[in-house]
């Protein structure tokens, strides 16, 4: 791959990148997380409701009932309501999390049950949401060669489980599949991985330059295979989506997945 050929695809996917947090039902489409009381929660327009759409819908459109386990919609008489390209007045909505999540629209507003640890709320998106045409573009680092490194990947005998931080506050425990490693700078180093669908693998990593230049919480990457080599590049390392909205629910690196050393490379972060 010669230097032009590797900066244009390191533009093209920065560019794509950025293209898509402003999609339809994308980041920056978001518009409320509102996490549920046991019992029934109103859903409108109103100030007083639990879940509040904007003003444009009515004021009251139904209930959304959650017993610790299930979220159950009921909508108002007269209301139909599209839940997955289907008329509904009632329905019990299955998460986030699920093979068939209930994705429930209202004109051009959208919204989701999910669940995070131990709570349950609803995630809005607006399509009219200005932030979609007026969030600034993200900043980057020079690309650097010197940031696309060789790694091996091994798995772990059994998948182990690893704690990672939240940006509620919380620690959430996931399994982890196995590690990347590789050498920069004479040192070898090792960053836990999620395998993801094409032999992919995704890392949360943190390092010093999160301090002054880069995301505080640390950045996402994934490392890809390219003609049966796998390669961590820096260069596509990128602000977890919370960096963009208040409405996201991240989760960071680890304390093992943090460097040692300065990643000046992938996306930059403007603390104002």
């Amino acid at each position: 791959m010669t230097n032009e050929t590797y900066r244009k695809e390191i533009e093209d996917w920065r560019a794509q990148l950025n293209t898509n947090i402003r999609k339809e039902n994308g980041w920056l489409a978001l518009a409320g997380l509102f996490w549920l009381k046991l019992g029934k929660n109103e859903f409108g327009s109103s100030a007083k409701c639990k879940v509040q759409l904007p003003a444009r819908l009515p004021a009251s459109i139904g209930v959304l009932e959650y017993n610790g386990r299930t979220v159950t919609l009921q909508a108002n008489a007269g209301q139909v309501i599209d839940i997955n390209g289907k008329p509904h007045n009632y329905a019990i909505l299955e998460p986030d999390i699920s093979e068939n999540p209930s994705f429930v629209t209202l004109e051009d507003v959208r919204f989701i049950v999910i669940q995070r640890g131990n709570r349950t709320g609803i995630r809005v998106w607006d399509n009219r949401r200005e932030e979609r045409k007026t969030f600034p573009a993200r900043t980057w680092f020079n690309i650097d060669e010197n940031f696309r490194i060789p790694a091996v990947y091994t798995a772990y005998d059994h998948p182990k489980k690893v704690f990672f931080p939240g940006v509620m506050g919380e620690k959430s425990e996931f399994p982890v599949e196995g590690y990347l490693s590789f050498e920069f700078d004479g040192k070898r180093h090792q960053l836990d991985a999620n395998k993801e669908d094409g032999g992919n693998l995704f890392i949360r990593f943190w390092d010093p330059s999160s301090r002054d230049e880069t995301y505080p919480t640390g950045r996402y990457l994934v490392a890809e295979v390219e003609d049966g080599n796998l390669f961590i590049d820096f260069n596509k390392a990128y602000s977890p989506p919370c960096s963009i909205t208040d409405f996201a629910t991240c989760v960071f690196a680890p304390e093992q997945n943090h460097l040692d050393f300065r990643v000046t490379a992938g996306e930059m972060y403007s603390r104002h």
